[in-house]
């Protein structure tokens, strides 16, 4: 009998925990649905607002009503024909952009794997001192250090260059940590071995430590990338006319990015023009959307796996 009572007490708590944790997964998946629509609903909106004429924005805006669809009457492409075709200037701030971004993230990159590949395998004469002072570096307030960069970039004459925006933010402290770590975690006897089969370091860090760190090497180019992408504050500092080179041969190419660029136009000729204003914000956002739904497991894989446990 006592068996029998065991038996059908166990029963019912299983069945209690069960509920218990439907009810659970209920509840998270339902918070976790209502914080992405939370999210999601501006870039939604965006969006729509991107198709709408203005005359139409602004007939909503008096009715005091927001339209979240498109249909006959509000569907237009006239915010798309002024940020391409009219003073926006668009396509010239996503070409500056796309050059920063692509060559800035390379020389960071480089850098990186170089600095980590030295710090973790090359031994040399002060190398925990050094890298312990580079750490330091860490602690001092960013602002400080965009005073001194700037003061670097106008004494050498970089102010309205790509140089100015691609060289001086070329090394990263942290990613060289970030690297560093990773390539602490895979054995050193794979370098052993791959000394006494004739590797130098050069070859045993592009055939051998680059290949099983690439998780955390993709990482670093995707979130260089969307740093670069959306910087604002140093390239107003030193990117806000025309190229001096160009400028010298008789070019006038504007220097502004998509950041500072989008900032001038909200401020200057489409101040007063929300529509527009949506749609340049749209374009800025899109590409970086796209690029992170592409690689957005590397970003995870990056993250949740710094290297191999030797």
């Amino acid at each position: 009998m006592a068996e029998h009572e065991i038996y059908f007490a166990s029963e019912k708590q299983l069945r209690i925990y069960k509920a218990r944790k439907i009810i659970t997964q209920v509840l998270l998946y339902s918070f976790l649905t209502l914080v992405g629509l939370f999210i999601l609903f501006p870039f939604w909106y965006m969006i729509i607002t991107s198709f709408k004429s203005t005359k139409a924005f602004e007939n909503e805006e008096l009715s005091g009503q927001l339209v979240f669809y498109l249909n006959s009457t509000n569907f237009s492409f006239e915010q798309f024909s002024k940020v391409f075709r009219g003073n926006f200037n668009f396509g010239t701030f996503y070409l500056n952009t796309i050059i920063v971004a692509v060559f800035s993230t390379a020389f960071t990159v480089v850098t990186s794997v170089l600095a980590a590949f030295a710090f973790a395998r090359v031994n040399f004469k002060g190398k925990d001192i050094l890298f312990t002072i580079l750490l330091g570096t860490m602690m001092v307030p960013g602002e400080m250090m965009m005073m001194t960069n700037y003061q670097t970039t106008q004494m050498l004459g970089w102010a309205n260059t790509f140089a100015a925006l691609i060289l001086v933010h070329g090394v990263s402290v942290f990613y060289i940590f970030y690297l560093r770590q990773t390539f602490q975690q895979i054995p050193n006897e794979l370098f052993l071995a791959a000394k006494v089969d004739g590797y130098g370091h050069f070859q045993y860090l592009w055939k051998c430590m680059i290949p099983i760190a690439m998780p955390t090497i993709v990482t670093i180019l995707i979130l260089s990338l969307m740093g670069a992408w959306n910087a604002y504050i140093w390239p107003t500092l030193v990117a806000s006319g025309s190229n001096a080179v160009l400028k010298n041969m008789g070019i006038d190419h504007s220097m502004l990015l998509v950041s500072n660029g989008l900032m001038s136009q909200f401020t200057g000729e489409f101040a007063n023009d929300i529509p527009a204003r949506i749609t340049g914000s749209l374009f800025a956002t899109v590409p970086l959307f796209i690029f992170f739904l592409i690689f957005r497991k590397y970003i995870m894989r990056g993250v949740s796996r710094s290297g191999i446990k030797g």
